[in-house]
Parts: structure tokens; sequence; C-alpha cells
């Protein structure tokens, strides 16, 4: 019973060893010549930043997923596929058109990746007054064999938002 009991112990820690352990993704395990690296996880984050729909989506799988931070699903508003994912995208840059996304810094495990950053945008009410949201917020990525990122789901903290002065409009 106690062999059992240190195999478990044993078993337990080497998962929570391999889990603290950045390693870049790769199909064969092989770490020298990764298919994604925190230099891609950088670009896709730049890209958000240059509002450019066609760099994003080069990261993106064709069977792509988009969980946005809001929504009335489990995951938030839920795009699925290529277009879709797109239309998603289009959307927070519509939603804010000077979105930003600062300070990030980037986690990758063999097959996920995590980017925490700021996100910093400012949106028009129905009334006409503009309305600030900074918060920090993660995006948790799985991806394929590819390296392309399959699933991008995103979280923000719920910090409310507060009006923008005339002045710093």
């Amino acid at each position: 019973m106690v062999s059992i009991v240190w195999i478990l112990i044993s078993c337990l820690l080497v998962a929570i060893i391999a889990t603290a352990v950045e390693l870049p993704v790769s199909v064969q395990g092989d770490i020298t010549s990764p298919l994604v690296t925190l230099d891609t996880l950088q670009a896709f984050s730049d890209a958000w930043n240059e509002h450019d729909l066609d760099k994003l989506m080069s990261f993106m799988s064709d069977d792509c997923e988009f969980h946005a931070v809001a929504g009335p699903d489990l995951l938030g508003k839920s795009w699925i596929g290529r277009e879709s994912v797109r239309e998603g995208f289009s959307q927070a840059f519509v939603t804010f058109p000077d979105a930003r996304w600062i300070h990030p810094v980037h986690f990758l495990s063999p097959s996920r990746g995590v980017t925490e950053s700021t996100f910093v945008g400012t949106r028009k009410t129905a009334d006409g007054s503009h309305l600030k949201v900074e918060a920090r917020m993660v995006d948790i990525f799985t991806f394929d064999e590819q390296g392309k990122i399959k699933v991008k789901n995103a979280f923000r903290k719920d910090r409310p938002p507060f009006p923008v002065s005339a002045k710093s409009e």
C-alpha cells in the first residue's frame, strides 16, 4: 500500500513539474524546430494592434474558433469557422475603433498558449457619449498540428467602463 502511495505522489510531482516548464509547440516534440514560439504569439498580438484582419487570419487554422469575452453563451459569443472568426475579429474593431492590447506576456506549453495583456479601447454609446474600457485580459490558445491557432478563447476582467471627457477624446 505504501509503494502505491509513493508511486501516485511521484506521478503527481512529475505532472506538476511538467506543467511548470514552458516548452515551444512542436508536433514531433523537437524543441529545436518549434512550430509556435513566443515570437509567434507576439506577432499575433502585433496584428491585433495593427487592426490587420488578413494578418490575424493567417495565424488561424481552417477550422478555427473564437470565443469572445462577452456574450449570451457559456463561452461568450462564439464564432466558428474562418469566415465567422474573421467577422468576430472585425466586430472587435467596429466596437472599439481605437482598441489596443498593451503590455503582453506570453506563455507556451506543447499544444496551448496564453497571452496576458491590458485591453484599452473606447466605445460609443447609444446617447453619443464615449466609454473607455481598460482591463487586464488573457487569451488562451489551442494550436493544431500545423502550429495554427485552432481556438482563441478570450477572458477579460469585468472592470466597469468609465466616461471619456470631451478633452481627452
